[in-house]
């Protein structure tokens, strides 16, 4: 496939990946434009990490197919230079320092800022000349994240690149990275259990979840997809009444009930009429909702309505 303006940064095709008896992911398809920010999410074990490894040529694939804009990045130096992959696991040679990780990073990224990188290592206060195994644990993250900003890689993986860092330092690296993308836009995929935390961050949401993508859509069509109702229990039933329910609290005769659809005007009139209230859903509690909503719908035979 011929690169091209249109080109997905990132495509996936009926993708399979099993250890041994157990299938981690199951024929799953999803395309990630240019340049934009994506999160990643799922529990843990449900194959983010995988999915960042067989895009990056670090696994493979039991069965089907990845593209990296429109090539395959299996033993392909071309695009492998395009494409830079967080990870807490990364290792180091024993005697490594920071300084020497960002002079091989120099050296395999053709985007690298040497400058930006300075700026980075001085913002977290990161010791150069400690070799990397005798660093804290989040100044091991920051060693990654330096590098993953850094390099400008037309696309970015972050396997989920807080561990170790505190809230101080966690903003630090937002701030950094959006003001970064709005000068030098790339594609950056972020894998996060933080999801309220980057959910301004973000442009776009893959959830994965039993084996497959249930969520893979823009962040703005998702909140659009279920609002909060809140007010009498038997009121809040008389308006969701042929609406699908992800979530229900109540406190004594007091419900509030989480439901798929938008809002029209007629309904905000109803609504008012009925004395209910109504508040939209944060991105992560209608991540967890709808990963709910897709377990239970698997155990009853239903087929699940999200994006595959």
């Amino acid at each position: 496939m011929t690169e091209t303006t249109t080109t997905p940064a990132v495509r996936v095709h009926d993708l399979t990946k099993r250890y041994g008896d157990k299938t981690v992911l199951d024929a799953i398809d999803f395309a990630i434009p240019r340049d934009v920010i994506c999160g990643l999410f799922g529990r843990n074990g449900s194959g983010k990490t995988t999915i960042m490894s067989i895009l990056t040529a670090q696994n493979f694939a039991t069965s089907g197919d990845v593209e990296i804009f429109g090539e395959h990045p299996y033993e392909n130096a071309r695009v492998l230079q395009r494409m830079c992959f967080v990870r807490e696991s990364q290792r180091y040679p024993d005697d490594a320092k920071p300084k020497h990780a960002f002079a091989v990073a120099q050296l395999f990224f053709p985007n690298w800022d040497a400058d930006f990188a300075q700026r980075l290592i001085d913002d977290f206060r990161l010791p150069m000349n400690t070799r990397i195994k005798k660093l804290s644990r989040g100044q091991l993250s920051a060693v990654g994240v330096i590098i993953g900003l850094a390099a400008r890689a037309d696309v970015t993986f972050f396997d989920e690149p807080y561990l170790g860092l505190d809230a101080v330092a966690r903003q630090l690296f937002y701030d950094r990275l959006l003001a970064d993308y709005a000068e030098h836009p790339r594609t950056i995929v972020i894998s996060s259990h933080l999801i309220d935390e980057i959910s301004d961050l973000i442009e776009q949401v893959l959830v994965v979840d039993d084996e497959q993508i249930v969520v893979n859509e823009s962040v703005d069509d998702l909140r659009d997809r279920a609002f909060t109702v809140v007010g009498p229990a038997g009121t809040v039933d008389e308006f969701i009444a042929g609406r699908e329910e992800l979530h229900r609290e109540a406190l004594g005769t007091v419900a509030s009930s989480t439901v798929l659809g938008t809002l029209t005007d007629d309904d905000r009139q109803r609504l008012t009429a009925a004395g209910l209230t109504t508040a939209p859903v944060s991105l992560q509690e209608l991540i967890v909702r709808l990963t709910q909503n897709s377990d239970a719908q698997h155990r009853t035979g239903l087929t699940a309505g999200a994006h595959r």
